[in-house]
């Protein structure tokens, strides 16, 4: 059997876990502002195949799952993978799970999916314009990407990039340099273990689209609503700097 290519990405987030999978249950931005913000953009996915690509921990897959859609789930982690084919089982799910490095989806079809699935994933790739040119592949004519990244202009390296002065709900962002570093090594935002960051300019992102065949249907910038800036001074903060930000492009 053909195995996963590997680089940089795939050995750094193989690293990670059940670290990540407990930042995953209980990440406060994930799940009470990205996660919830993306399934709205989905909006009806009853019958459109998705291609959750990646998946880690499997929450995305298993809640369009359970909307009616039909779900593949690839990620470059085998223990994540097994988590959340896990995790799919025990709730009676029919979720085809994959290990594939995101720019060699080997063995899924040409123009297979309705929908593409990148939550917080593209920014990590190694690989960015392979990724987005598998993606275009398994894509159906008129198929959209739908895709959501730490924004460009408002996070990066904060010691060296761009990066924060004072705190709480006054907090500014200070842009030190925005062209780099681009790549270097942190935990993520509550965990030990350090993974590969990249920054990337959204020249960058769109030029990249816009060669890989994929037109720019629309591009959100995500506020805090009321009710979610009231859970924390950082989800309050959300309704002054965009830290997310949103594609959905078209084949």
């Amino acid at each position: 059997m053909k195995q996963m290519k590997q680089d940089s990405s795939t050995i750094s987030w193989n690293r990670m876990g059940d670290e990540w999978f407990e930042l995953a249950r209980t990440g406060e931005s994930r799940n009470c502002f990205i996660m919830p913000y993306m399934l709205k953009l989905l909006g009806d996915v009853k019958g459109k195949k998705i291609l959750d690509l990646g998946c880690g921990e499997g929450g995305y897959s298993r809640a369009l799952a359970k909307a009616g859609a039909e779900l593949t789930a690839v990620d470059c982690s085998e223990k994540a993978i097994s988590y959340a084919s896990d995790l799919a089982a025990e709730e009676n799910l029919n979720i085809a799970h994959y290990i594939r490095n995101s720019n060699d989806l080997f063995e899924i079809s040409d123009e297979e999916f309705d929908i593409v699935l990148c939550s917080m994933m593209l920014m990590d790739c190694e690989d960015f314009e392979g990724t987005v040119r598998e993606i275009a592949r398994v894509l159906k004519p008129e198929g959209r990407l739908f895709a959501s990244i730490l924004h460009p202009c408002f996070d990066g390296n904060h010691e060296r990039g761009i990066g924060r002065q004072g705190s709480g709900i006054d907090r500014q962002v200070v842009v030190m340099n925005y062209f780099e570093p681009r790549q270097w090594e942190a935990p993520l935002f509550g965990g030990t273990i350090p993974v590969i960051w990249r920054h990337r300019t959204l020249e960058e992102y769109v030029k990249t689209f816009i060669k890989c065949g994929l037109t720019i249907v629309d591009m959100n910038e995500p506020t805090a609503t009321e009710e979610q800036a009231k859970i924390s001074v950082a989800m309050a903060w959300l309704q002054k700097i965009p830290l997310y930000l949103y594609w959905e492009l078209k084949k």
